[in-house]
């Protein structure tokens, strides 16, 4: 009895610490993409602009049109791609569901010859394959799996990455803004605001990946500090000589 209990506590450890993140969503991606995009580009733009000695009112009037140009641009281009990449799996589970149709027995036939390959036995890869065909729509999940790399119920929303990333650039590019408009006069606090963002948006990134959380900071920090870095010498150096 005792056994049993042990068995049964060690099942219910591994069932609530074997779990895994949702790594298929469309939403992390262009989440993650537009909220540092948002940051590094902004940052960038305004120290540029700021560099060339124009006045506050022009930076924040910079600033805010990035930001609505790179949200909107960010958002159309997610929708696109995701729209599109959907389109694609979609005309290929098209594809593998009228072969169901039109040629079950082939389609058993791959299947049980794809278990065999994997080790199973030839009589128990045919049995297997002849139980999950019975279901056309499981049947097509697990070819759409096996063949496609995909899953039919779990495909990426393009509205889903869309408003992710509109929201996110929004978000990262206010930051630099963000002095400006509450009564800045310099660039600095801009600067160590969108440094500190970028900073924090690596370590959360460091969350729902392998890397350690400050390793992630620092990169993105010094990412968007070398881009900030290059633009303010082009705009000191263009703003010296046009003036």
């Amino acid at each position: 009895m005792a056994i049993i209990d042990t068995e049964a506590a060690l099942h219910e450890a591994h069932r609530d610490n074997h779990t895994h993140r949702d790594v298929n969503g469309g939403w992390l991606r262009p989440a993650v993409f537009g909220a540092m995009d948002g940051l590094v580009s902004n940052l960038a733009l305004i120290t540029g602009v700021a560099a060339s000695a124009v006045s506050q009112q022009t930076v924040v009037l910079t600033g805010l049109a990035g930001l609505a140009a790179g949200a909107f641009s960010m958002a159309a281009g997610e929708y696109t791609s995701v729209a599109s990449q959907r389109e694609l799996v979609e005309a290929e589970l098209a594809v593998e569901r009228r072969e169901l149709r039109k040629h079950p027995k082939d389609e058993e036939a791959e299947l049980a010859a794809l278990y065999q390959t994997r080790g199973v036995d030839a009589d128990l890869a045919r049995e297997v394959a002849r139980q999950l065909s019975k279901d056309p729509e499981q049947a097509l999940e697990i070819h759409a799996r096996e063949e496609l790399g995909i899953d039919p119920g779990d495909l990426p929303s393009p509205t889903v990455a869309a408003v992710s990333s509109f929201g996110s650039f929004a978000l990262g590019a206010l930051l630099p803004v963000l002095p400006y408009l509450l009564g800045a006069g310099s660039l600095w606090p801009a600067v160590l605001l969108a440094l500190l963002g970028l900073f924090l948006c690596g370590a959360v990134v460091a969350k729902v990946t392998a890397r350690s959380w400050w390793y992630s900071g620092l990169r993105q920090l010094a990412l968007g500090g070398a881009a900030a870095g290059v633009t303010y010498a082009l705009g000191a150096a263009f703003g010296t000589t046009l003036g």
